[in-house]
């Protein structure tokens, strides 16, 4: 072995000056797909069922706009379509019936044409459990396992559990939210739910964590949770990363949810620098495009055409 050979090659456990931290458990089967977190970054798509998402503002509401959006993004080469009926942001209740009739026609038409893994993201046991049965393989909670009954639901499924890290109650306020530590306190709150769905009985190699960009934080907080990424990673389970589109990088950049592409890329190669291995994002090819090329530059992947100076 010469001292020209790559890098990569001499040490390939190495991302230079990425020390990324291990996962316990990187080789994760999710629906009909497996995937080695240890080299490898997921792309998680994103379809919101509803007239008042964040991002889209209903444009995938009616049913079949959500279901050409899903089977879209799936051969647009997505490796995850995540689909949602309510979002997080404070409002009026959904009733649980309305939600399943949101969710689950896309679930089970989605089922019928990829096996691109699909989650749904719910803080409810019924649509969870709707939906588990209909094909979906993961459940996306963002309210950090409110209800220990979606955990029950989750153990007596084969399916996979992102528990995120929020403070409020399912769709109430939190105004003004106060941290001494943010990535501290996230990271205990995360360990702490990890160990609840333990108990109700969720095997280690079904879980993910998820620190909640902007979810009941401020854009400094939110920012300073992002540059600590690393810390949320070092609880050794794969972390997910949900930065698209979010207000912290509209008010890092004052740019309206139009034009914050730029901000959410960069933003999601941050986190991946820093350890995350599943990233939740709107804009599917510009995404993977970003994610393959910060697998490169960490010697997770080599290049598809290497002709330059060859």
């Amino acid at each position: 072995m010469t001292s020209t050979e790559p890098r990569s090659d001499r040490h390939p456990e190495r991302t230079g000056g990425f020390p990324l931290p291990p996962i316990r458990q990187p080789i994760r089967r999710i629906g009909a797909r497996t995937f080695d977190f240890s080299k490898q970054v997921a792309v998680m798509a994103i379809i919101n069922r509803t007239p008042d998402s964040f991002f889209d503002q209903g444009a995938t509401f009616s049913l079949d706009r959500a279901v050409d959006a899903a089977v879209t993004a799936a051969e647009q080469g997505a490796d995850w379509v995540d689909i949602g009926g309510a979002k997080f942001a404070p409002g009026p209740e959904i009733p649980t019936a309305e939600e399943i009739d949101r969710v689950l026609p896309v679930v089970e038409a989605l089922a019928a044409r990829s096996d691109v893994v699909i989650s749904v993201d719910t803080f409810r046991p019924e649509v969870a459990a709707a939906c588990i049965a209909a094909g979906a393989s993961v459940i996306n909670d963002t309210t950090g396992i409110h209800d220990p009954a979606l955990a029950d639901v989750v153990a007596a499924s084969e399916a996979t559990l992102v528990i995120t890290h929020s403070l409020a109650r399912p769709r109430q306020p939190h105004p003004r939210p106060h941290y001494d530590d943010v990535a501290g306190e996230v990271a205990a709150f995360l360990a702490a739910r990890v160990d609840l769905a333990l108990s109700h009985g969720i095997p280690e190699s079904r879980l993910i964590v998820d620190p909640g960009h902007d979810l009941n934080k401020n854009t400094v907080q939110t920012l300073e949770l992002t540059r600590r990424f690393d810390e949320i990673a070092a609880l050794g389970l794969p972390t997910l990363a949900a930065v698209s589109n979010k207000d912290f990088i509209g008010e890092s950049l004052d740019r309206p949810k139009s034009e914050r592409l730029e901000g959410s890329l960069v933003s999601a190669a941050a986190c991946i620098l820093l350890g995350a291995r599943i990233v939740r994002m709107h804009a599917v090819p510009e995404s993977i495009a970003a994610v393959r090329m910060t697998e490169a530059i960490l010697g997770f992947r080599g290049p598809v055409a290497p002709v330059h100076n060859v």
